[in-house]
């Protein structure tokens, strides 16, 4: 996530000024370095260096992928396209996790193979793209000076925006964790973040459209209302994700990986609504009414899912998730739409980077705040429930072992407080949704029907 979210916008400079092609077969490349490097880690450093590594490439891949098809795809078509896309996101959100349970439980593959899984899928896909891709936007040749160059990349914004960002994310990561809010570290992190995203705001507004996120893009309605949703959506999906299976665990006392399956009812009508959801805006022409009705589902279900309670029985769990999934798949990919169906060619690039880290960063910060909540609650509803047991002995048992780990007399009210915790973290998906209709209104009506928008080449 941290080198994701740092290099989004700078690829969204990349696409922009060079051939989508290519770019996206280096992003590739990077991706499938980084997996090896992980998949031969002899070290748990080794490691976070290869998921950094995998984390720049991925930055490329998914916004690459999308400007793939706003090259070959006419406008009033993309959306079921960018539906497909969106759908296999969704499914490989539940997909990834699974797959890495039953790798990590056998004796044979081990979790190394969550890694090299990723090269063969790379190589497929690298060699559709050099065979049956042209890239169609022509890239001026110019002469320009290395110093020309580095002015296009923005620079003085990539400087400062990359540590503001990396800042950020590991003191919501560390708060509350691993060091209290109060540690000296953690307050410093936060200050140099927002020293330093000051300064990269300041930059964007000196720069203007030599800027990473050039101004006149942003005032522009439907991106900044699409950059919000995205970022609610993206945080509410990622709460939910990561919660809701720990919740099978710790409650339902059930593996990861059997987890994961209980989870498919949110994932596969996120998947369904998403295609489904795709070709009515190809039908209709407006994807307003599923961004509004997105946000309206997806609070409900997100509503829904918050009031499960240790008993709740199946026909619950399962509806529930079902909505919710059916919400988020409603409006994933109508922010990429809308961006498209709004800005000039030239910016095109930049402003579905814009919505992608939009989404990305949202998902990062709502994680980090959410298991910070998490925690704190734990350790609250303990003791109310059980003030015989000491909280870090729950902290430190996993949520598959409550039951095998802990004295017996303790299990119920250990399981009361661990549902109140997980539920009162719920709570923030559904302030996440809620406050996505905030975007889903800022969106401008515009029909995609007739409008032919392609990628143009960068002067």
């Amino acid at each position: 996530m941290l080198t994701t979210c740092a290099f989004q916008l700078l690829f969204g400079k990349f696409y922009t000024f060079y051939s989508v092609k290519w770019v996206y077969l280096i992003a590739l490349l990077i991706f499938e370095v980084g997996s090896v490097v992980c998949a031969a880690a002899p070290t748990s450093e080794a490691l976070i260096i290869g998921r950094a590594i995998a984390g720049v490439g991925s930055a490329g891949i998914f916004a690459g992928a999308l400007l793939i098809v706003a090259q070959t795809v006419p406008l009033e078509k993309r959306p079921t396209y960018t539906g497909l896309i969106g759908s296999m996101y969704g499914l490989a959100s539940v997909a990834g996790p699974l797959l890495g349970g039953v790798f990590t439980d056998s004796e044979k593959l081990t979790w190394r193979w969550c890694f090299w899984i990723n090269l063969p899928f790379g190589a497929v896909t690298a060699l559709f793209i050099v065979f049956f891709y042209t890239d169609i936007r022509k890239v001026k040749e110019t002469n320009l000076t290395w110093k020309d160059r580095l002015e296009q990349f923005d620079i003085h914004g990539t400087i400062v925006f990359m540590p503001a960002i990396i800042c950020l994310l590991l003191a919501l990561q560390w708060g509350g964790s691993k060091y209290p809010w109060g540690n000296g570290r953690i307050i410093a992190l936060l200050v140099l973040a927002f020293v330093l995203l000051a300064a990269f705001i300041g930059i964007q507004i000196w720069k203007q459209d030599k800027a990473t996120v050039p101004p006149r893009i942003l005032k522009q309605r439907s991106v900044a209302g699409s950059a919000w949703f995205a970022a609610m959506l993206g945080s509410a999906f990622f709460v939910l994700v990561y919660f809701v299976p720990l919740w099978f665990q710790a409650i339902k006392s059930v593996s990861a990986t059997k987890s994961g399956i209980m989870n498919l009812p949110m994932i596969l009508t996120l998947v369904i609504m998403s295609i489904l959801a795709g070709g009515l805006v190809t039908v209709t022409g407006y994807y307003n009414p599923f961004v509004i009705g997105s946000s309206i589902l997806g609070t409900v279900g997100a509503g829904l899912i918050s009031t499960w309670e240790v008993d709740t029985a199946h026909p619950a769990w399962i509806g529930y998730q079902a909505i919710f999934g059916l919400g988020i798949g409603m409006g994933m990919q109508q922010p990429l739409i809308a961006v498209q169906a709004v800005l000039k060619h030239r910016d095109i690039a930049t402003g579905t980077a814009i919505i992608i880290f939009s989404q990305t960063l949202g998902g990062a910060l709502s994680i980090s705040i959410a298991q910070n909540v998490f925690n704190n609650q734990l350790i609250k509803n303990l003791g109310k429930e059980v003030p015989n047991l000491d909280p870090s002995i729950v902290l430190a048992t996993g949520a598959t072992s409550l039951k095998a780990t802990l004295p017996s007399e303790f299990i119920g009210g250990v399981l009361r407080a661990y549902n109140l915790s997980l539920t009162q973290t719920f709570y923030i998906a559904v302030a996440y949704m809620g406050l996505s209709i905030i975007g889903s209104l800022a969106l401008e009506w515009r029909s995609i029907k007739g409008k032919k928008i392609e990628m143009g080449g960068a002067a």
